[in-house]
């Protein structure tokens, strides 16, 4: 992979990771039209996550602070109760995490194909999103807005998105719209959910580079880098858009999005 190949990567996923519009189907669109090998794809992509994770870190530091806090004053408060919610939300990619990683990294390279069939459905839970909600369920209130089991389900959403082309913020937004769970805290749970998986995710991969079965070998330093400074950066324009767009915007036109690009992938690509 070229320099410029991987900060072009880096843009694609820093502006479509938080767009409910799928930055891993992105990144395969995008690695097939500049004929990137598929080769330590799969690092390259957790490497590019990583940075948006940062960038989640930056946006959202003030609510991080906030909820370390609590937690630093040991009793079951807002925050401790916050941060038990996104933990049981983890749960699920986890499992998906330790016991299913071959057959993700199957998927990483199975081609425009299974991105499209999974950017349609990305674009049904979006449009679904949009009318319905349990009626019984919205109405009430949970602390914190979110319940362990609306937390739960959301983690499953995550869970099934680590399909590339299945949006995780689609998915997990749309959930928690479905559950009942209002759309201004539903962004921030969505962006807050994953840093620990990513992080984890991460660690695993420097773990492998040092054992030389990782990265380096396949891609090299110089990409890795190009591509994580693209993709902070423009990561940090595209949260702050997306949490204005949640709150403001129906799910309807990023739905339209993502059928519209599956449609082209399957007739020309």
């Amino acid at each position: 992979m070229e320099w410029w190949e991987a900060f072009l990567l880096g843009l694609v996923q820093g502006l479509t990771e938080f767009l409910p519009v799928s930055s891993s189907g992105h990144l395969t669109i995008f690695r097939e039209i500049l004929g990137v090998d598929p080769e330590g794809f799969l690092d390259f992509t957790v490497t590019v996550h990583f940075a948006t994770v940062l960038s989640t870190i930056v946006v959202f530091w003030s609510v991080i602070v906030k909820i370390l806090k609590g937690l630093l004053k040991f009793r079951y408060n807002d925050e401790t109760d916050y941060f038990l919610k996104i933990c049981v939300s983890m749960i699920p990619v986890a499992i998906v995490g330790l016991f299913f990683k071959d057959r993700v990294e199957a998927l990483f390279g199975g081609g425009i194909t299974t991105v499209a069939v999974c950017l349609i459905v990305t674009a049904l839970l979006l449009l679904f999103s949009d009318f319905f909600r349990f009626k019984g369920l919205s109405a009430k209130e949970y602390r914190n807005g979110i319940s362990y089991w609306q937390a739960a389900l959301v983690g499953l959403g995550q869970a099934c998105a680590v399909a590339p082309g299945l949006s995780r913020s689609g998915t997990t937004i749309a959930t928690g719209l479905v559950c009942g769970v209002k759309r201004e805290n539903m962004a921030q749970f969505s962006f807050l959910m994953v840093l620990v998986p990513i992080i984890g995710e991460q660690l695993l991969s420097v773990i492998d580079m040092a054992s030389g079965e990782g990265i380096a070998s396949a891609i090299g330093v110089v990409p890795l880098l190009c591509g994580f400074v693209a993709a902070f950066i423009s990561g940090l324009f595209a949260c702050r858009l997306m949490v204005a767009l949640v709150k403001k915007s129906k799910m309807r036109w990023f739905a339209l999005y993502c059928a519209v690009v599956a449609v082209l992938l399957l007739i020309f690509m």
